[in-house]
């Protein structure tokens, strides 16, 4: 009997395994279609708004529009909506393998201080003219916040290696990094000129206004040569949310592991943060969402993070031009305050059961 039952189970287990995810296939195509509306509708708003058929005529039929149409739609507004999904799916897939590697529900790009680090980098030649790599006085900007940010992600690594160190220790000392280096960001802006005073505080809000096409090739091609890479790791990644200990019984190698995530989650944090300053929350906003939706399973928590992360700044791109007609507003400022709530909730929610 136990030997006719035992087939009978498992044929009804790979049922119930299809069905799962069949279910999470199609809410991560419901994701894709949300995403695209959201970016027509990105396009189509600004100084001066447009149809969103119109929108898509400049895409599929730019011989059919006008020549302002045609130029403010390729040249002016793509570029800032699809830094906004590549930034927002960078810095999503970032919090999601934070998440996992230090097994912290609160780990972020934001949260941990990899972001303040990148603004006081890119503050440090915006008011001090100072770069760290000096062979590249031209982009140092964007080079400052990208090495201050690698620095930070790569101290956090090592800190939480340590011995005795715990997740509440991480989260501490990722607060402890954000105030030090917002205070010495502080520190820059009192002794800036006017003119250095108002671009450092511009950076810092976050605003995808000075998207180009470069940018958006730099920021995308990251996120295309990162994310199959942990892809490749997605079995070890996901045995890594049972422990430590269980991981290392299947045989992954937990401490390379998560150097090597952190190495990547640090170069797919950086160049977003540099491009377009400060943005918060997404980071840790995006994964939850992903989370609550596909499950811990990395073959659909990894598309279901670029996806939520994507969507969730190209709506916030959306409701930063719609808040104050004739007038775009940064869109970390966005961020800040849809996340605020959602990170209460975290903490408190947190506090009820382990994560």
């Amino acid at each position: 009997m136990s030997a006719i039952a035992l087939p009978e189970c498992a044929a009804e287990g790979q049922g119930r395994y299809r069905v799962l995810a069949f279910r999470r296939i199609a809410l991560l195509l419901v994701l894709l279609a949300a995403l695209l509306v959201s970016i027509c509708v990105d396009m189509a708003l600004g100084p001066a708004n447009y149809a969103v058929g119109q929108v898509l005529d400049a895409l599929f039929d730019a011989s059919s529009v006008s020549d302002q149409l045609r130029v403010v739609v390729w040249d002016i507004r793509m570029p800032i909506a699809l830094m906004a999904v590549t930034v927002g799916a960078s810095l999503s897939v970032a919090g999601a393998q934070m998440q996992t590697i230090l097994a912290n529900p609160l780990a972020s790009p934001f949260t941990l201080g990899i972001s303040a680090a990148a603004a006081f980098g890119a503050a440090l030649a915006l008011v001090a003219g100072t770069a760290i790599l000096p062979v590249a006085i031209n982009y140092m900007v964007p080079i400052n916040a990208f090495l201050m940010a690698m620095a930070a992600a790569l101290f956090i690594h090592f800190a939480s290696t340590m011995r005795g160190v715990t997740v509440e220790t991480i989260v501490l000392l990722g607060i402890a990094l954000v105030f030090t280096f917002n205070a010495l960001l502080s520190l820059l802006e009192y002794l800036a000129s006017e003119q250095a005073l108002a671009a450092v505080v511009f950076w810092t809000m976050g605003s995808l206004t000075k998207a180009t096409w470069p940018k958006v090739a730099i920021t995308a091609a990251v996120l295309v040569v990162t994310v199959p890479l942990f892809a490749r790791q997605a079995w070890a990644l996901t045995a890594l949310r049972l422990g430590e200990d269980k991981a290392a019984s299947f045989g992954v190698n937990v401490r390379r592991l998560r150097l090597r995530t952190m190495l990547t989650v640090s170069l797919l944090a950086a160049i977003p943060v540099a491009f377009v300053g400060t943005i918060g929350f997404v980071g840790l906003v995006g994964p939850h969402m992903a989370r609550m939706l596909v499950g811990e399973d990395q073959r659909f928590f990894l598309p279901a993070s670029v996806l939520c992360g994507a969507l969730l700044l190209s709506v916030t791109s959306v409701v930063s031009k719609t808040l104050l007609p004739g007038a775009i507003l940064p869109i970390g400022v966005i961020t800040a305050l849809v996340g605020v709530p959602f990170f209460f909730v975290l903490i408190f929610t947190n506090r009820k059961r382990a994560w």
